[in-house]
C-alpha cells in the first residue's frame, strides 16, 4: 500500500482564542507527541476531513510533513463540534519503529453469501465487532483484517481466536475471547419452516380421498347383490 502523506504547518500560538482564530481561518489545530517534545500543528480544514474519509487514514502510519522534514505518524483522536461537519482538534502520535503499537484495525468480513449459514440455513450474519485491538511493530501494521465466513453455520459464531491474523500481529483481548460476528435466523424464517413441516406432516397424515363416482360404484355393487339374493329366494319357492 502506498504511503499516505499530508502537510502540516508549526502553530504559533496556543490556547482557546488562538484555536478560536485558526477555525475562523479554515484551519484545525493539532499536536505531535511521543519519541520527543510534544509539537503543535496546525492542518488545513477541508484536506483533514477529506482524508479522514479513508478507513486507511484511520489505521496506517501516515508521513507527515512538517517544516520540510517528513515524519511518520500515527492518528490518535478527532474532536468533532457536537453538531456541525467540523474537527476541533486532532492528534497524532510520532512512530517508533523499534517499539510495538497498539492500534484498532478495521475487520472486512469476507464470503458471508457463501457461508452454510446464508445459503443452506437462511441465517443472517451479524458483524458484533468492526474493528480489533491489535499489538504489532510499525512494519507489520495491516491496513484492514479478513474475517472469512466460508465455514460459519447456523447459530454459530466467529471468535477473535478463529481469526487469521498477519503475521507479526497479535490480538489484545484481555482475558476475553471476544464475538466478532454470528449467524442468526430470523424468526420469520423459522416460523415459514415450522409451518411448511406442520402442512406436511398433516397431509401425510390425513386419509386418502375417494375417487369421485367411487360412492356410486359402491351402491350400484350393493344393489346387485341384493337383487341376486332376491332371485335365488324366488327360485326357492317355485
Amino acid at each position: 500500500m502506498a504511503a499516505i502523506e499530508f502537510t502540516a504547518f508549526p502553530r504559533q500560538h496556543e490556547g482557546r482564542g488562538a484555536s478560536r482564530r485558526l477555525r475562523h481561518a479554515g484551519k484545525t489545530p493539532g499536536i505531535v507527541y511521543g519519541a520527543g517534545e510534544p509539537t503543535p500543528i496546525e492542518l488545513d480544514h477541508n484536506a483533514l476531513i477529506h482524508a479522514l474519509r479513508s478507513e486507511a487514514f484511520h489505521a496506517s502510519i501516515l508521513t507527515m510533513k512538517l517544516d520540510g522534514a517528513a515524519q511518520r505518524v500515527l492518528l490518535r483522536d478527532v474532536q468533532m463540534h457536537p453538531f456541525r461537519h467540523e474537527v476541533l482538534h486532532v492528534d497524532f502520535q510520532r512512530v517508533d519503529e523499534k517499539r510495538r503499537i497498539h492500534m484498532k484495525v478495521p475487520l472486512h468480513f469476507v464470503n458471508e453469501a457463501n457461508s452454510p449459514a446464508v445459503k443452506l440455513g437462511g441465517a443472517i450474519i451479524g458483524h458484533i465487532a468492526n474493528e480489533l485491538d491489535i499489538s504489532c511493530l510499525p512494519k507489520d501494521l495491516p491496513e484492514f483484517i479478513e474475517v472469512d465466513c466460508i465455514t460459519l453455520e447456523s447459530g454459530k459464531s466467529i471468535h477473535v481466536s478463529e481469526v487469521k491474523l498477519p503475521a507479526g500481529v497479535v490480538a489484545v483481548m484481555h482475558g476475553r475471547d471476544p464475538v466478532v460476528a454470528t449467524a442468526v435466523v430470523p424468526k420469520a424464517h423459522v416460523e415459514e419452516v415450522e409451518e411448511a413441516t406442520a402442512e406436511a406432516a398433516a397431509t401425510a397424515a390425513a386419509p386418502v380421498a375417494a375417487a369421485p363416482g367411487a360412492e356410486k360404484k359402491d351402491e350400484k355393487k350393493e344393489e346387485k347383490k341384493d337383487d341376486k339374493k332376491d332371485d335365488k329366494k324366488d327360485d326357492k319357492k317355485k
